[in-house]
């Protein structure tokens, strides 16, 4: 039989991309001055992928910013610098290590880096003005972050509360703030990590090598593969083994852990995910595992 219209059902990713995009556009459209926070980890990778399809001939009309703990992986960063220079865009890179030499945050040799990026964050968005910051983060990643809308407000301290959230009937998004306030907006909210990597392949973008197989001298340690670098030595009774691994989620490489696999290809990744049962922070991010609430208590003092 003939056909005689056009079919204009969308795909499952091709929705997902449309909305991120609409997202996007929106918030350019609506707020004074908006900024990506990107690490060079693959979702935000994938969110600045978005925000140039949907900006397109044109150039990505805000700036990248990164907080830097000090502690990143080297082809993270390598990575990073290769997306920032092919797009053009501005990079601002609030460090962690300014912000304890400046006074900002108090480094008393117990507190993780991870949570230093908090007020390193909070101060760099204060500083430059910023009044809407994208960030990376899926519902699927962590029970806190499921709570959280696509518009995520931030009060004058920087602080979220769970419990007061503006309602988004109808994909109706209310960014309505006071001075001082700035909004958190969450392009990615409503993908998977498989959603990611179906994304990733299909639109062949470059994310940093250490997500795929590789041989890595690795210790042990509360239940996660640690690289073994300048930030993680052995400890008595650790012992140092050379093991095929790959990372799920990149971060602070004294927290972050890799996993055993052999899946070197986008394909294998995503037989692999497929029938994973973890989500890849709670498998693999020490700064998850401290407590029950760990994500939740760090998000309303002002996290990603």
């Amino acid at each position: 039989m003939t056909q005689t219209h056009a079919d204009y059902q969308l795909s499952q990713l091709d929705q997902l991309e449309a909305e991120s995009i609409h997202i996007f556009r929106e918030v350019a459209s609506e707020f004074e001055k908006p900024v990506l926070l990107f690490s060079g980890g693959k979702d935000s990778i994938v969110m600045l992928r978005l925000a140039e399809k949907a900006f397109f001939p044109a150039k990505v009309p805000f700036p990248l910013m990164q907080v830097d703990t000090g502690l990143d992986f080297a082809e993270v960063l390598e990575t990073r610098d290769n997306w920032v220079n092919r797009l053009g865009v501005r990079m601002i890179v609030a460090s962690v290590d300014d912000a304890i030499a400046n006074g900002v945050v108090v480094d008393d040799g117990k507190t993780s880096r991870n949570r230093l990026q908090i007020g390193t964050l909070l101060n760099a968005i204060e500083e430059h003005g910023f009044t809407a910051a994208f960030g990376g983060g899926r519902r699927d990643e962590e029970k806190a972050r499921a709570k959280e809308r696509v518009y995520s407000h931030r009060d004058d301290f920087g602080q979220w509360d769970p419990k007061n959230q503006r309602p988004e009937l109808w994909s109706l998004y209310n960014g309505r703030i006071h001075a001082g306030e700035h909004m958190r907006i969450f392009p990615l909210s409503n993908w998977t990590e498989l959603d990611i990597w179906h994304y990733i392949g299909r639109e062949g973008i470059e994310i940093p090598s250490i997500y795929y197989a590789h041989e890595r001298d690795v210790i042990k340690r509360d239940g996660m593969w640690l690289s073994v670098s300048d930030a993680v030595q052995p400890r008595d009774g650790e012992t140092v083994e050379r093991k095929l691994v790959r990372f799920r989620t990149v971060g602070d490489k004294s927290l972050t852990g890799s996993v055993e696999s052999e899946a070197d290809t986008i394909e294998k990744i995503i037989d692999e995910i497929a029938v994973a049962r973890v989500t890849e922070r709670g498998a693999t991010r020490g700064d998850d595992k401290f407590s029950e609430a760990a994500m939740e208590d760090r998000k309303k003092e002002g996290y990603f």
